[in-house]
């Protein structure tokens, strides 16, 4: 989400005041996890079967990078601060990850962006790890900024001081293909990367994914040729059932000044999944979810290349669809996980909802992990029976529903009492 609909949020939404059909059920061999011979990268993965080549049983997997040593840097995408947001540019941060550095878990670099009002939100690697074209490396992370819709390329040749490469001026991308606000990045089997976008330079909504050439990095043009889906958000796609499925924010102009509750009844927020045929590049459907389905965000397929099962978070019913193909190769979605609100007192609704915001995967296919967002958990869930998820773990990193806030829970389904605030070195964690 942007900057602005998270501020809106917590000031106004979501935190605190002050401040299958019966025959259509998924068989064994859809839900089944076997050693995959896609690939994965880091929090953005592909599925590809062996990405950017054949992907024979040589290729690496998710199990394999399973056993592969534990990564010594991380990435994070920073945002300034309020007050400095019109000033200062965001940037990279390189956090040492190696617990046997006297520099563990302290940022040792910083790359800063062209332009303040940048607004760095999701990035991916231009390439997975079982990439076949020998030209192509996993070194570059693609970073497109919200606001300007500019692209940068980070090389990351050294891994702690990663540089800046090439800039591609969000300008020149809306005046060739008439876009803007671009989100995901994934890098796919042909070797280039495709973003999604979720808009035009007036602010209405207009789906679209565009390509990069995955040597140099230059637009090339549109991957859907013309087919649009109405708005845009995540994608995620799975060349051995020839799909891909994208999802829905809302239309720029609307959560770019901030989330306000009557803009959904208007239209102005996603409620559809779209199907793509993944080998022609053409819209074959589009989905409509229920109302507790709104504003589907994040979409993760297994990581099994055979399997046709993928998932679904959903902001603003604080729910979880299951995405799968039924029966006559159709895909269908249905929900397999509510959290459910909380009644409170001293916010700015009676009921708090959880607000799912990002999801993602394990390795080996067998947990289910989400944020949500206003309640403050992050939770895991056992989703080797796809259709029945199991919650197995949560944590509270903050939240609205903390000890010590202003908001006072009176009904809670799930918990007993208010969780404690956590704190990191002495500063509680919002």
């Amino acid at each position: 989400m942007s900057q602005s609909v998270i501020r809106s949020i917590v000031q106004t939404f979501a935190c605190r005041p002050k401040r299958i059909r019966p025959d259509s059920r998924i068989s064994s061999s859809q839900a089944t996890t076997v050693p995959a011979t896609d690939s994965t990268r880091g929090d953005e993965g592909s599925m590809a079967s062996g990405c950017c080549g054949n992907g024979g049983s040589e290729s690496l997997g998710p199990l394999h990078a399973m056993d592969a040593p534990k990564e010594k840097i991380l990435y994070v995408l920073c945002l300034q601060s309020p007050e400095n947001e019109n000033t200062k540019s965001g940037y990279i941060a390189t956090v040492d990850a190696d617990p046997e550095s006297n520099k563990y878990g302290q940022v040792i670099h910083r790359l800063h962006t062209d332009d303040p009002q940048d607004e760095l939100h999701h990035f991916g690697w231009n390439s997975c790890v079982s990439c076949k074209n020998p030209a192509i490396k996993r070194r570059y992370l693609i970073v497109p900024a919200l606001r300007t819709g500019n692209i940068y390329i980070v090389d990351t040749i050294k891994p702690s001081e990663p540089s800046l490469h090439k800039t591609i001026s969000g300008s020149s991308v809306q005046s060739r293909f008439k876009i803007t606000y671009p989100h995901t990045v994934h890098c796919i089997p042909s070797g280039e990367v495709m973003i999604s976008y979720m808009g035009d330079y007036r602010g209405n909504a207009k789906g679209s994914f565009l390509l990069l050439d995955g040597e140099t990095f230059e637009p090339k043009g549109l991957w859907n040729q013309g087919n649009e889906q109405l708005m845009g958000y995540d994608f995620w796609y799975q060349p051995r059932h020839n799909v891909m499925v994208s999802s829905e924010f809302g239309a720029p102009k609307s959560f770019m000044k901030g989330f306000h509750v009557g803009d959904v009844a208007k239209g102005l927020y996603g409620t559809k999944l779209h199907f793509w045929n993944w080998e022609q590049r053409t819209l074959i459907n589009s989905l409509q979810l229920p109302a507790d389905g709104a504003i589907p965000l994040e979409i993760r397929f297994l990581h099994n290349p055979e399997s046709a099962v993928g998932f679904v978070g959903c902001a603003l019913g604080s729910t979880v669809y299951l995405v799968y193909k039924g029966e006559g190769e159709t895909w269908e979605a249905k929900k397999v996980i509510t959290v459910p609100p909380k009644t409170v007192e001293n916010w700015v609704f009676p009921s708090m909802p959880s607000l799912i915001t990002d999801i993602l995967v394990s390795l080996d296919d067998k947990f289910l992990y989400f944020a949500n967002f206003v309640h403050g958990d992050v939770r895991q869930y056992n989703i080797t029976d796809p259709e029945n998820p199991v919650l197995v773990s949560s944590v509270f990193l903050g939240g609205s529903i903390c000890k010590g806030g202003s908001v006072n829970v009176t009904e809670d389904a799930e918990l007993t009492e208010q969780p404690d605030r956590p704190s990191l070195k002495g500063v509680s964690l919002q």
